[in-house]
């Protein structure tokens, strides 16, 4: 085996080794679900008069992100003592497309993106909260809610032609079963 080739870094590199440092955001959890949250030892209060609460945990990491504009590492200490921590990353920038001064002539294809869906809601209850649950003639699957309801939107134009009008919720966990008729 060759090493030669092979560069290791050491002391007397320049900056360009510096490790990267990311704003920490720490949260802490009260015993009655209000937020105190801070960013690098500073407190970052909530816009309003209102406390942070476990329901606007969400607006909290995206008013600190500044909507995921800035990778950070948050640390959610809770107040039974356990500790969460994560690094919420940026999203991709997304690319606005500049309108095409000549017309681009339509398709099937690009029919079929514009048209309107036609969904029909299926519901059902006796899940475990949070749990997998298979959408069947399978065209997908969604997730219990955390009350244990699991709700699908289905596509009618999705479903192949002919097919039954029923749907199957099946819970990966639970195994709960539940058939309906789509209306």
């Amino acid at each position: 085996m060759n090493l030669t080739g092979l560069r290791r870094s050491g002391p007397n590199d320049d900056e360009a080794m510096t490790p990267v440092e990311l704003p920490h955001v720490l949260v802490t959890v009260a015993a009655d679900g209000t937020l105190t949250a801070t960013v690098d030892g500073t407190p970052f209060p909530s816009p309003d008069a209102g406390a942070w609460t476990r329901a606007t945990f969400g607006p909290l990491m995206d008013a600190i992100t500044r909507d995921r504009t800035i990778a950070v590492r948050v640390e959610v200490r809770e107040s039974d003592g356990s500790v969460f921590t994560d690094i919420l990353r940026t999203r991709k920038p997304r690319r606005s497309a500049a309108p095409s001064e000549t017309p681009v002539p339509e398709t099937r294809r690009s029919r079929h993106a514009r048209r309107v869906p036609r969904l029909a809601e299926v519901t059902a209850g006796g899940f475990v909260p949070g749990e997998d649950v298979a959408v069947a003639t399978i065209v997908s699957h969604t997730d219990a809610t955390g009350t244990g309801e699991a709700r699908a939107l289905i596509d009618l134009d999705d479903l192949p032609d002919g097919s039954t009008p029923e749907v199957i919720l099946l819970g990966r966990i639970s195994g709960t079963l539940a058939v309906r008729r789509l209306t």
